[in-house]
């Protein structure tokens, strides 16, 4: 109990550290409505077939853009997932902004996490309910997993 009223005294004692927390959830949950909306309404349609799975030849013809692309890519969705951590706790769609962190970065397994989520007809559901609301079509998955 010493601890928590402590803790209650220092933001007390600090309100500037309570308005910026209060400015930044506001400014992340912001983010994370327009930036997941874009990233989940650019998701290619057929991104969770197994069968459509190779790499687009521009990768292999430009080493450099692609390491630019993948650097970008990996620094977004680790801002993403960190952020995503943070609406657990502040206002903001924690989960889907963690989901599209993870598959926004390259880790060993990715795909196969990615079709565990998607498997999830909760997030399924939540992932095409966003590429509707953008006019794109739904996405297609493998209905194995």
């Amino acid at each position: 109990m010493d601890f928590i009223n402590s803790f209650i005294q220092w933001f007390s004692d600090h309100p500037e550290i309570l308005m910026g927390l209060g400015i930044s959830s506001i400014f992340i949950f912001l983010l994370s409505i327009l930036g997941i909306s874009w990233f989940v309404a650019n998701i290619p349609e057929d991104y969770f077939l197994e069968s459509k799975k190779r790499p687009p030849k521009w990768r292999e013809q430009k080493p450099i853009l692609r390491l630019a692309i993948m650097f970008v890519k990996n620094v977004i969705g680790l801002l993403l997932i960190v952020g995503g951590l943070l609406m657990l706790v502040l206002p903001g769609q924690g989960l889907l902004t963690m989901i599209t962190g993870l598959l926004l970065i390259n880790y060993p397994g990715k795909y196969r996490l990615e079709q565990k989520l998607v498997s999830k007809p909760s997030i399924f559901r939540a992932l095409n309910w966003i590429r509707i609301k953008a006019n794109k079509p739904p996405l297609n998955r493998n209905t194995t997993h």
